[in-house]
């Protein structure tokens, strides 16, 4: 199975006082023992070293970047997927909608994905299957 990861998993994997740590850890397990297909962006990645970096310090950025980075198929964003999400962003005109939401939904759309691995309602309302 294709999975899209999405930053609010990841981050609630490393953090141990987020609420959906437990259930995080869960899935990710799963995924893992499963060997499913992992697939993220690198706007999706750079969201998440940032996170990591802000709240948890480099000791997480490490362990990101050595234990799950290398796990995970990352696909560049090219400049029409930019401007498509940038474009989708204004349309929805939503202020909790970011830009990197809507270009996960433009690349997962693309590449077939229909499931996440999220604790975000906004993949959900888009249609999509949530971890």
């Amino acid at each position: 199975m294709t999975v899209f990861i999405d930053t609010s998993a990841i981050y609630a994997l490393f953090d141990a006082g987020d609420d959906n740590n437990g259930r995080a850890a869960r899935i990710w397990e799963r995924l893992i023992s499963e060997q499913g297909n992992l697939v993220s962006t690198n706007y999706v990645m750079t969201e998440i070293f940032t996170l990591l970096h802000r709240r948890l310090g480099l000791v997480a950025v490490r362990m990101f970047q050595e234990d799950v980075y290398p796990l995970i198929s990352v696909q560049w964003i090219d400049e029409n997927t930019h401007h498509a999400g940038v474009a989708a962003l204004l349309a929805a005109g939503r202020k909790k909608l970011s830009l990197v939401d809507c270009v996960s939904f433009d690349v997962m759309r693309s590449l077939g994905i229909k499931t996440t691995f999220c604790f975000d309602r906004h993949f959900k309302e888009q249609g999509f299957d949530c971890l």
